[in-house]
Order: structure tokens, then C-alpha cells, then sequence
């Protein structure tokens, strides 16, 4: 009893001690995000702007990427992706997040459980697993073709299907959370209100409770849309040559060309398109609510 008392002191003289300097946990903080974030975003700005000799300044890099329309084709694939899955993602959220804030508790809880539990695993893994199950032997084509839908296995691998599926699976969460939340904290008297005074379901749906909503979908669709510009993993796997993305070109650009100045300018690039997205929806969302911050 006496050791544990004598070896807790120092812990309780540690944390009095960190208690009574914030300064220093503050500057510790600054450190390591000064440390993790802004070194590596000033080397990418240095190798972006670099001259051709590796001395000076230039803008080579970003005439290169303005001038080349291989790039932009890149750029126009990879928005096309983000914008489809965003529809789709927005298309099966909102529903699935009213059932889950109108349902009854152990509903509730199973529609969620169901949300959360892909996050357990990893994109990688996830992605690999829809290799298995969109093969031209795989799960779904043999229902397809079992049930008489289909003559032949559909082509659902290495093409924009494949991308979409697997990205909608791995975004879905982002959409349906933030609309959840609003749809969770409406009063539920609103609607009732709108019937009373004979609107239809509809009616009361379409006036009052989806107006009331469109902060959480348009926090949701700047999520997805945010991830789903920067995403490599799944359409690395499950796409074909027709499906290059922004982040495709950036790792064949760094790992195999080597060319380490353009990869960097092709990287800030997308960085400013997703600020760009972001400042969108925070325009309308508000940034607390994108963020997961708001009400604190």
C-alpha cells in the first residue's frame, strides 16, 4: 500500500506540474504540428516552384501542367468520379440516415452498427474484397447469371463500375453521419405541425423537414467529395486505364518517372482544388459542421 502511494506522488507532481504550464503543452503542440504538417508543405512548395538547374525559382511546373491536356484529362476523370459517387452516396444516405433518425431505438442502433463496422477495416482490405466479389467469377455475377438477369458475366471489374461501387462503399459513412446528426435533433413536432394543418406526408416532408436537413447533406457532400478527389486506393484496384485519377498520376509521376518537382506541383494542385471544395461547403454548411466541431 505504501509503494503504490510513494510511486503515485511523482505522477500527481508530473501532471500538477503540466497543469500549471499550458504554455509549454501549447508549444509542444505548435512543435509537432510545425514538425508533421508545415515542413513537409514547405519542401512541397520548394520543389514545386524549383528552377531546372535546382537553384532558384520557376513556374516550369505549373506551365507544364497548364499547357498539357493529358493532365487535365486526369483532372476532368478524377471530378467525374468525385461528382458520381457523391450523387450516388447522397442518393442512398439520406434515406438510410431519416430511417435511422425515425426508427425506433434497437433499429437504430442496427442501422448504425452497420455504418460504423466497415470502419473497422481498412480501404485496402475493403477494396480487395470487391475484387473478389465483382469478378467475372465472382459472387455477384454468378447470382446474376443463376437467377436469369444476365446471359453472361457483366464486365463490373478494372472500369468506372468497379470505382463507383467500391467508392460508394467506402464514402457512404461520411454522407450518412452528418445527415444523421441534423435529422437526429429536429423537432419532430414540425412535421406533425405541417399534417395538422393538411399537408400530405409528402408536403410536409418536401417543406419542413428536407429544407431543415440540407445543412447535414451539404456537410456530407463536401465530405465525400473531398475524399473522393483525393482517393487512390480504389480506383488503383478496381479501375482500368479509362479511370486515371489525380492521385494515380501523382504516385506514377513520383515512383516511376521520378520526377519529384511535377509530382509536387500535380499535389498542390489537388490540395487547392479540396480547399477550394471546402471553402464551397463551409460557405453553406458552415465549417464547424464539416469539421465534426460543431456545437463545442
Amino acid at each position: 500500500m505504501t509503494l503504490v502511494a510513494a510511486s503515485a506522488v511523482p505522477s500527481v507532481k508530473a501532471a500538477r506540474a503540466w497543469r500549471a504550464r499550458p504554455g509549454l503543452m501549447i508549444a509542444g503542440a505548435l512543435a509537432f504540428c510545425a514538425i508533421v504538417y508545415l515542413l513537409p508543405m514547405l519542401s512541397l512548395f520548394g520543389w514545386a516552384f524549383q528552377g531546372p538547374s535546382g537553384t532558384g525559382a520557376s513556374l516550369a511546373q505549373l506551365s507544364r501542367l497548364i499547357g498539357d491536356d493529358t493532365y487535365h484529362y486526369a483532372f476532368f476523370t478524377t471530378f467525374k468520379i468525385a461528382a458520381i459517387t457523391t450523387l450516388i452516396c447522397a442518393l442512398i444516405g439520406y434515406p438510410y440516415a431519416y430511417l435511422m433518425a425515425t426508427t425506433g431505438p434497437r433499429l437504430a442502433m442496427l442501422l448504425t452498427a452497420a455504418v460504423m463496422i466497415p470502419f473497422w477495416t481498412s480501404v485496402l482490405a475493403r477494396s480487395l474484397a470487391w475484387m473478389i466479389l465483382l469478378g467475372r467469377k465472382g459472387i455477384v455475377n454468378e447470382w446474376l447469371t443463376g437467377w436469369g438477369l444476365l446471359e453472361r458475366p457483366a464486365a463490373l471489374l478494372f472500369n468506372s463500375i468497379g470505382v463507383q461501387i467500391g467508392m460508394v462503399h467506402v464514402l457512404l459513412p461520411f454522407m450518412v453521419l452528418p445527415i444523421w446528426s441534423i435529422l437526429s435533433r429536429l423537432d419532430p413536432g414540425l412535421p406533425r405541425a405541417a399534417r395538422s394543418l393538411g399537408a400530405s406526408p409528402a408536403a410536409a416532408f418536401i417543406h419542413v423537414t428536407l429544407p431543415l436537413s440540407l445543412p447535414g447533406l451539404a456537410a456530407g457532400a463536401t465530405l465525400v467529395f473531398m475524399f473522393a478527389i483525393g482517393f487512390y486506393i480504389t480506383p488503383a484496384l478496381l479501375g482500368g486505364p479509362d479511370d486515371l485519377t489525380i492521385a494515380s498520376l501523382i504516385e506514377m509521376v513520383v515512383r516511376d518517372l521520378l520526377d519529384w518537382p511535377f509530382g509536387a506541383m500535380l499535389s498542390l494542385a489537388l490540395l487547392g482544388l479540396v480547399a477550394l471544395v471546402f471553402a464551397c461547403g463551409a460557405a453553406f454548411a458552415g465549417a464547424g459542421r464539416i469539421a465534426g466541431m460543431e456545437g463545442r
